[in-house]
């Protein structure tokens, strides 16, 4: 199994917010998912002072179509998370579009790891009914992994799960045995963080398409403006909330 690669960046440098003290672990399956889920909300908590990691299971993406040189990869990776204000990623070498082959074991104890380093107050990780099949395997192993604490005393227990809804996959739900994305935690971004979210995703070469594709800035930003209208903000991300912990 591989060990964890941990990079550390330099953040936002914005000043404490009510969020200061919120630490946030992003679990996906690719490099690009972390903007296309939940960009917009990585870039406003990390303005805020939050600390958002992100843990990439197949960070070296072998399968991906129009996928750049390896080196060239990690250079637009590491340049969108700067961008976004991203402090650190745990980057996996999983086979990329092959996580059902892998043991299910090794993909929790990886994001295990992770949750150790990161101490998260939040985890987000992708709709377990995602077209995607290695978002759906993500998803699975995610949710065995935040009970880690459950199984160690020494271990800090989360706050919250929240799936998110990633373009081009998520919207399809064309397995209707399962259980479809069903949003009912909104954040508030503006439209200033979702042009963020869109340049983030740009410095991903080979990723964006032209409008009508999902993957487009026209289809990103009509999301957020929608999810917005929908919870009376101005332009918003969607998550589902799957566990919340609550002590009184």
């Amino acid at each position: 199994m591989p060990t964890p690669q941990f990079w550390k960046g330099a953040g936002s440098n914005a000043v404490q917010g009510v969020d200061g003290n919120m630490n946030i672990l992003l679990v996906v399956a690719h490099p690009d998912d972390e903007v296309l889920g939940a960009g917009a909300t990585i870039r406003k908590y990390a303005q805020q002072g939050a600390q958002v990691d992100v843990c990439i299971l197949s960070a070296e993406a072998k399968a991906r179509a129009f996928r750049p040189e390896d080196e060239a990869l990690k250079k637009d990776l590491d340049a969108s998370a700067q961008h976004l204000g991203i402090h650190g990623k745990f980057l996996g070498a999983f086979p990329n579009i092959e996580l059902n082959n892998v043991s299910h074991l090794h993909l929790v104890q990886f994001i295990e790891k992770a949750i150790l380093q990161a101490q998260p107050d939040i985890v987000i990780t992708h709709h377990p009914s995602d077209t995607n099949n290695d978002h759906m395997h993500t998803s699975l192993a995610c949710q065995a992994a935040i009970r880690l604490f459950q199984r160690r005393t020494d271990v800090r227990p989360i706050g919250e799960l929240w799936y998110m809804e990633v373009l081009s996959s998520t919207e399809w739900s064309v397995n209707t045995a399962m259980n479809r994305f069903m949003p009912n935690v909104f954040v508030e971004t503006g439209k200033e963080a979702v042009d963020m979210k869109v340049e983030a995703l740009s410095m991903y070469r080979g990723v964006m398409r032209p409008y009508p594709h999902p993957r487009s800035a026209e289809a990103i930003t009509g999301l957020a403006a929608y999810r917005g209208a929908q919870s009376g903000c101005c332009y918003a991300e969607a998550f589902e909330c799957a566990f919340r912990r609550v002590i009184l």
